[in-house]
């Protein structure tokens, strides 16, 4: 697994400063196509919330992300599927 580039500006471009000061939330698109997502682990609180139709599996997480870092990423994401 490679990443590809980041979606989306640095968040800590411009000496910019995450709330926790250390991680912080981003988007990145692997080798394969696929995205990873850094955010907060949500998964205990929102597992029992989740809608019917939706599962997170043992080797799953459920992660949060602040609308901001997905609507500036949102520039970088591909149309379609490739």
């Amino acid at each position: 697994m490679m990443f590809l580039k980041r979606l989306g500006p640095d968040p800590h471009a411009n000496g910019a400063r995450t709330a926790a000061l250390n991680g912080c939330p981003d988007i990145f698109e692997l080798d394969s196509g696929d995205f990873a997502i850094i955010g907060s682990d949500i998964t205990d609180a929102a597992t029992g919330k989740l809608p019917p139709s939706a599962g997170c599996g043992p080797d799953e997480r459920i992660v949060s992300i602040p609308r901001k870092t997905l609507v500036l990423a949102k520039v970088d994401i591909p149309d379609r599927i490739e």
